[in-house]
């Protein structure tokens, strides 16, 4: 083994202590019962707060919720004051593989097993957040790393979210994603796997799924653009060959989501019955339709928007994006509108992992209501990520993914950013 590879491999081991010893879950060898006390507890399918609020957790599983619970002998009853017991919060769209600076530099510059240790810790942050569970858009060239993080954290042996992954996206060549601007005879690779026809889409999609990917993620369309105040994109894969997609994942249990930024992309894919559209910056009317009627969730992401708006390199490419932000506010609208059932993504990872409770804010402030915003990501990001009946909910044999806020959710929305309390799987990570 040579020099570089045994640091590379000790870096992983002393990142891994570090996370087990700073973020050691409160947990016994043998289940206990808790039960969780606090002023208010949020019925997400009611959608009302039940004062005072209690949960009986017994093992990785929620027994019963509700303003008053059994209290079995023995029980450790932790008392959160005037606080709110949710449901632990679901990010749909996150990129664990970036991190804040230079994207396209970090995915050339960074070794997968520097990209992963970075991976690992922005998972742990997402957690402390609140996020309890996540879907993974793609590793952006590091492959099917992340199938190694998501066991890991499966295995209990770092903290994090239940994360649905897909490995690398799948792109055209020449496409969204293909390291276009750097010298061609450097031979850049592209931070997806190519294909450039159905059959190609079969084959890329049954390797990623060999590897441990839990869904597919194509990019649909790109480069956006504005032209005299419209805005613009060209689509990559036919209706077709998105057709062909969403057949192969479905035979094999699983589903397609797509980077989808207008049309007639997003009709392409709505029309195909893929699982979400993710930016969903222009729906047409005929799109929103089928939307409703299949139930394909879009998955706004403004937080990213707004963070290139806000740390663009120059004066023309802020305003740029920000007249980009502003025309997908003004589709946003329409879609609410609409009734197009949407779910929560925030594209994390060029933006700090941690933070992306802003979402829930930022989807307020541009026209839904608080308890909306919550039932479209507790509701519908259960639905989304497959795990309906599971999580999403304080209910009787759910998962115990709790999160506690101060304050009243429904009311101020900005509470999601002061997480005081995460359990996941009946384990105290943060309290």
């Amino acid at each position: 083994m040579t020099t570089r590879r045994l640091f590379i491999s000790s870096l992983l081991v002393l990142s891994l202590c570090r996370i087990s010893a700073a973020q050691t879950p409160s947990q016994n060898t043998t289940p206990h019962a808790i039960v969780l006390h606090a002023a208010r507890l949020l019925d997400i399918k009611g959608g009302r707060l039940v004062k005072p609020g209690e949960v009986l957790v017994e093992g990785e599983r929620i027994v019963e919720a509700g303003s008053s619970v059994k209290h079995p002998a023995g029980a450790e009853v932790i008392d959160l004051g005037d606080r709110t017991l949710m449901p632990g919060l679901i990010d749909a769209h996150v990129h664990l593989f970036l991190h804040p600076g230079a994207e396209d530099l970090q995915t050339v510059q960074e070794s997968v097993p520097q990209r992963t240790i970075t991976a690992v810790l922005a998972a742990r942050d997402d957690l402390m957040a609140g996020f309890t569970a996540e879907r993974d858009m793609g590793t952006e060239g590091a492959g099917s790393a992340d199938t190694a993080v998501r066991n890991v954290i499966d295995d209990g042996l770092i903290p994090g979210p239940r994360l649905r992954i897909s490995g690398n996206a799948i792109n055209i060549l020449g496409g969204h994603e293909d390291a276009i601007g750097y010298n061609p005879a450097q031979h850049v690779l592209s931070n997806a796997d190519y294909a450039n026809n159905a059959a190609e889409l079969v084959a890329v999609m049954r390797q990623q799924y060999k590897e441990g990917a839990d869904f597919t993620k194509i990019y649909e369309t790109g480069p956006d653009e504005v032209r005299d105040g419209k805005f613009s994109t060209i689509y990559q894969y036919t209706e077709a060959e998105l057709r062909v997609a969403v057949e192969e994942a479905a035979r094999a249990g699983k589903r397609v989501a797509v980077h989808a930024t207008g049309e007639p992309g997003t009709l392409f894919a709505a029309r195909a019955g893929v699982a979400s559209i993710d930016h969903a910056n222009q729906l047409g009317d005929e799109t929103m339709r089928l939307m409703r009627e299949k139930q394909i969730f879009a998955v706004p992401t403004f937080t990213i928007f707004e963070y290139f708006a806000d740390h663009a390199e120059t004066p023309a490419r802020a305003a740029h994006e920000r007249e980009m932000l502003d025309l997908k506010v003004q589709d946003f609208r329409k879609q609410v509108a609409a009734g197009v059932p949407m779910a929560v993504g925030s594209d994390v990872g060029p933006f700090p992992h941690g933070t992306q409770a802003e979402e829930f804010v930022l989807m307020v402030k541009y026209g839904m209501s608080p308890l909306a915003v919550l039932q479209a990501d507790l509701l519908n990001g259960a639905k989304l990520l497959g795990w309906d009946g599971q999580i999403g909910a304080l209910e009787a044999g759910y998962f115990a993914d709790i999160v506690a806020v101060p304050g009243d959710p429904l009311q101020d929305i900005s509470a999601l950013r002061n997480v005081s309390f995460v359990m996941k799987g009946g384990v105290i990570y943060k309290k």
